[in-house]
């Protein structure tokens, strides 16, 4: 019996070990096809140079549904589709502009944009004194008597001392999003926000805000500062209280609008209601081209499908590529998704999205149970060869979350976040920030993911 058991235990560590190898080549088989032959970077060119910003609502925006189903039906998948939206429809308007007025004759330019969602000045502008704070304590402090009939300049930065520049990020962003409410609620006639950066420059970050219940007559336009135009703002208000701020915004809301998913899957051979998912966000802002935010997480996602066509792979489970439609302003498609999933009875297992920018893959960040985690855990070594072995629990996207429930293991792709908000929602946003074999890494070490829990399960 003794015997038997060791000759069982022998055969079963051959079995595994000749598993793992099958496994090592079939994500060095994944690699090499995405840094050789792979189509994300020609992709993302076309998406950015030839489409442009993708704000939700837009022109741009349809048009890029339209190619994303183009692109997909071209990969001869099993089922490529639409799903229904209905979005927000937020223009930008004219140019926007900004001055400090220190006396009569005398200003000096800074540049703002409107935040997304942000009513419009008077057409003819508005002039008024600044207050300048940086929590909303200090707002609160100030009270009715100091804040109303000004300017509220909130002026906190990114703390630099944070490695993690998505926690540096959660720390400052409630400024930018309920800023304009909770100015407003004192009396002040707008809002300016310094910019979501770790660096100085002079480009103005736009981004989401929201007024709560305000009614439409208590709103107030609400702009972002570049960084170094908020540290001119600020030097300039410790001379001289007395200044002026003069904004000018022609931005405006309209009714929601239809839009869509744009979704496509290959089908599982053998447990095809398990359904694997991976996507990014098809919308972006409108200053620059979305290229990192979240171009490339979208050619990323179409090229895992890719590459298993390519490799012949055909997955034992139902791997979905979502391009959802509405993050940046309303999350409205991976809402919709999720209701839809619902109403389908679908079972989704696991859910990957990538919406971090297309820097160097470090690894995943993971929302699972201490059982599925340990099981990923696992498969770090997979990874190590091509650097991307860090597996965090904490996060996913944002685009997958309304998928989250107590089974479904939800992920995100974490590439070098360092040089990230320095494009975020901004105008240098564009496609020559991106380096091709960054992109193309990401999306191997996604197909890599995506392919050790199609093989496994949880």
């Amino acid at each position: 019996m003794k015997k038997v058991m060791v000759l069982f235990f022998f055969c079963l560590v051959l079995q595994l070990n000749a598993q793992s190898r099958q496994h090592e080549e079939k994500i060095k088989t994944i690699y090499e096809k995405a840094l050789t032959s792979g189509k994300a970077y020609d992709w993302l060119d076309h998406l950015s140079n030839k489409i442009g910003g993708r704000l939700s609502g837009s022109l741009n925006a349809e048009r890029a549904v339209q190619w994303g189903q183009d692109e997909l039906n071209s990969l001869g998948l099993d089922r490529v589709y639409l799903q229904n939206v209905m979005v927000p429809k937020w223009v930008r308007g004219t140019f926007e502009y900004a001055s400090i007025i220190t006396a009569p004759g005398m200003s000096m330019n800074v540049p703002v944009c409107a935040l997304g969602g942000s009513i419009s000045t008077p057409s003819s502008g508005l002039r008024a004194g600044v207050v300048e704070v940086k929590t909303f304590e200090e707002l609160e402090q100030l009270g009715k008597e100091k804040v109303k009939g000004k300017f509220v300049f909130f002026n906190r930065p990114m703390p630099a001392e944070i490695v993690n520049t998505f926690e540096a990020y959660s720390k400052t962003v409630n400024q930018r999003t309920q800023g304009a409410e909770k100015a407003a609620r004192l009396g002040a006639v707008g809002v300016i926000v310094r910019s979501m950066n770790l660096r100085l420059d002079d480009y103005p970050h736009t981004g989401s805000m929201r007024y709560g219940d305000l009614p439409n007559n208590k709103r107030i336009p609400a702009a972002a500062i570049s960084t170094n135009g908020a540290q001119l703002l600020s030097s300039m208000l410790s001379l001289n209280k007395e200044l002026k701020f003069y904004l000018k915004l022609d931005c405006k809301n309209f009714p929601d609008v239809p839009s869509h998913n744009v979704v496509g899957e290959i089908k599982g051979s053998k447990y095809p209601d398990e359904i694997i998912v991976v996507g990014g966000h098809l919308d972006s802002w409108d200053l620059g081209d979305g290229s990192h935010d979240d171009g490339a997480g979208i050619v990323q996602s179409m090229e895992v499908l890719r590459l298993f066509k390519e490799m012949n792979y055909r997955p034992k489970r139902t791997i979905r590529v979502v391009m959802y439609m509405n993050e940046e302003n309303g999350l409205r498609g991976g809402t919709a998704y999720a209701k839809y999933a619902k109403e389908n009875n679908e079972n989704h297992i696991f859910a990957l999205e990538s919406d971090a920018g297309g820097f160097t893959p470090r690894g995943f960040i993971f929302e699972a149970n201490t059982v599925q985690y340990k099981q990923i855990q696992s498969w770090k070594p997979y990874f190590e060869p091509y650097k991307s072995s860090r597996f965090e629990l904490g996060g996913s996207g944002a685009d997958i979350g309304p998928l989250r429930n107590d089974k479904i293991v939800l992920s995100g792709l974490r590439p070098d976040s360092q040089r990230y908000f320095n494009f975020h929602h901004a105008a240098n946003d564009t496609f020559d920030a991106i380096n091709k074999r960054e992109l193309e890494l990401g999306a191997a070490a996604m197909a890599s993911l995506v392919y050790l829990v199609d093989q496994y399960g949880f």
